[in-house]
């Protein structure tokens, strides 16, 4: 699960700030500092459900911002699937839509 919040993270940060000809962002970047799988792990063990909702709906709003925002085809999709991720009221209901999540910014890079 901390794998599957992290990368999730990672690509929307991706999305957000990774511009051409420059480094791209990994995961050892100072940009994860706070989205590390060691994060996450802890929010998880707590099973702190809010946490873990606030830290990724952060990312996941540069990424809404970074493709033009829900009024684009892209934003509209990445919106659609992020709805299916708040209505998770345990850490384990988050694998599916995080899953969606990862697959659908993967693509998108």
């Amino acid at each position: 699960m901390e794998l599957l919040l992290e990368t999730v993270a990672l690509y929307s940060l991706k999305l957000a700030y990774e511009t051409e000809g420059h480094s791209p962002i990994l995961r050892d970047d100072h940009l994860m500092a706070d989205y590390e799988r060691e994060v996450f792990g802890l929010l998880v063990r707590r099973g702190d459900v809010v946490g873990i909702k606030g830290k990724i709906q952060r990312c996941l709003g540069l990424a809404l911002e970074a493709v033009g925002g829900v009024d684009t085809v892209l934003g509209n999709e990445l919106q659609r699937l992020t709805a299916e991720l708040h209505t998770a009221q345990t850490t384990e209901q988050f694998r599916a839509p995080l899953s969606a999540l990862k697959d659908y910014l993967k693509d998108i890079q």
